[in-house]
């Protein structure tokens, strides 16, 4: 049997919720274009964030540990990948469009400089008289301008109802200005972009986690105050005694259960309460509708500010951030200084976006790695240009 796209699209209008966005009703593209016969635009959105380069980087640039420290450790790549995986179990649950919501997830954090959030904080530092940097403004800037992979046009020409789902990406450490150009600030997400929103903060809570025990980062006993480490040790009969590494994917798979059901019993409720035909009354309510039970919320902070001065604040993490502050300093000021250094690719964009953002975007894309060579190439005078 095969299912063209119109099909698919009729499947979606019948079995999606009312407040759900539909491919067939999206609002479409910057640039016209004939849709593929077999794939819906959603999906064609997703496929296309898979083949850019700023996707394959995302392998090499800093979650929390660099790279280097371990093939463990999550990278950007892999906790988007976890994004996507928890965003899909919640769009299932709820009515929400999967194939959106997993193409959103797989953006969302395609603009990350390398070295994390402290890339991201020096870059907007550097660049604060000249218009700062975030890492979803420069998502939308990759897909709309920098991946220029068509003979039209600049960008992927991906559709409206994505685009949005950047520019309104927020999380309690991602606080985006929906200010952008063709977008209504008086909308909040749509049912989409916030259950990306929800993934994101469950999959880097839980992962950050693990990686902590794993690193060494964290004693187990020193979650001992916390609720939800009560909670789980319980859930799953821990003693609290030998801690081993199948206790730990327990402890950790356990969480993401908790929270997900938390997250789906509470968001159901919500829209239950709400009368919401389309997804434009959706977006109109004054407040999300993908939350948490207010308990859960609460020990969730408790979670949060334990892995922000216990993790986050490691002596470890904070070595790396000051190296991550020295590279990308002297490397962009040098480049401003002297833009012959850049390659001539960076060099012919000076004159289309100016001199300090085209340092920029060639700084936000590079690795971790990258950034840390080319460094060397720079300073180093026994390396190799």
């Amino acid at each position: 049997m095969i299912i063209t796209r119109e099909q698919r699209e009729t499947i979606e209008a019948q079995t999606l919720a009312p407040y759900a966005l539909k491919s067939q009703d999206s609002q479409g593209r910057e640039y016209p274009e004939d849709e593929p016969e077999y794939r819906t635009a959603f999906q064609r959105d997703r496929d296309r964030i898979l083949h850019t380069t700023a996707f394959r980087r995302l392998e090499y640039k800093t979650q929390v540990f660099v790279n280097y420290e371990g093939d463990y450790y999550r990278t950007r790549l892999t906790h988007t990948l976890e994004v996507a995986q928890i965003g899909r179990s919640l769009a299932r649950a709820l009515g929400a469009n999967e194939d959106l919501v997993e193409a959103i997830c797989l953006v969302h954090d395609i603009g990350h400089s390398p070295f994390g959030h402290s890339g991201e904080a020096i870059l907007n530092k550097l660049m604060a008289d000249h218009g700062g940097f975030d890492h979803n403004k420069q998502s939308l800037r990759i897909v709309t301008k920098l991946e220029w992979r068509y003979p039209k046009w600049q960008g992927l020409n991906l559709t409206h109802e994505l685009r949005e789902g950047i520019v309104k990406h927020e999380t309690e450490y991602d606080l985006t200005n929906s200010q952008a150009e063709g977008f209504d600030p008086d909308l909040r997400g749509s049912l989409e972009a916030q259950i990306t929103n929800m993934a994101d903060e469950l999959a880097y809570n839980a992962h950050d986690l693990d990686d902590g025990l794993r690193s060494g980062l964290l004693d187990p006993a020193e979650l001992d105050d916390l609720e939800i480490w009560q909670m789980l040790k319980k859930n799953i009969g821990w003693d609290g005694q030998q801690f081993t590494e199948q206790i730990r994917h327990r402890l950790i798979r356990r969480l993401l259960g908790i929270e997900i059901d938390d997250v789906i019993q509470a968001s159901g409720a919500m829209l239950a309460s709400h009368n919401l035909p389309t997804p434009e009354a959706l977006q109109r309510l004054p407040h999300n509708v993908v939350v948490h039970t207010e308990e859960q919320a609460r020990i969730n902070r408790d979670l949060k500010n334990f892995l922000y001065q216990k993790m986050y604040r490691h002596h470890r993490v904070v070595r790396m951030a000051v190296k991550a502050e020295r590279v990308i300093t002297e490397m962009f000021q040098t480049y401003v200084d002297e833009p012959g250094q850049l390659p001539p690719s960076v060099q012919q964009a000076i004159d289309q976006r100016g001199l300090h953002r085209a340092v920029t975007d060639y700084l936000a894309g590079m690795t971790d790695r990258y950034a840390l060579q080319e460094w060397q190439r720079l300073f180093d005078p026994f390396m190799r240009t």
